[in-house]
């Protein structure tokens, strides 16, 4: 998975398990977006900045600080349609 999908992944489900602290899968799943940024592509020094219509975040890769953003609604909508769904609250 590159690096801009598994950082939209990541930030997807750390709305989710924020959000849900009770969910277990949403936790896991978490955990393992957070350790394939860190193993896969290196990724330390994770800085969120929300900045309507955006979350920016912010990153380190092998010294080099970079950022990528992605719209709010693009990244709430998971957990948007999960708190929707009557059969997972």
């Amino acid at each position: 998975m590159n690096l801009q999908d598994t950082l939209y992944n990541w930030l997807s489900i750390r709305k989710v398990s924020q959000e849900r602290a009770d969910d277990k899968a949403a936790i896991e799943t978490f955990e393992f977006f957070d350790l394939m940024l860190r193993e896969d592509h290196h990724v330390s020094d994770i800085d969120i900045v929300i900045d309507p219509p955006m979350y920016i975040v912010h990153y380190t890769i092998e010294g080099e600080k970079q950022k990528t953003q992605f719209p709010i609604e693009l990244i709430d909508s998971l957990f948007e349609s999960i708190h929707a769904e009557p059969k997972y609250n």
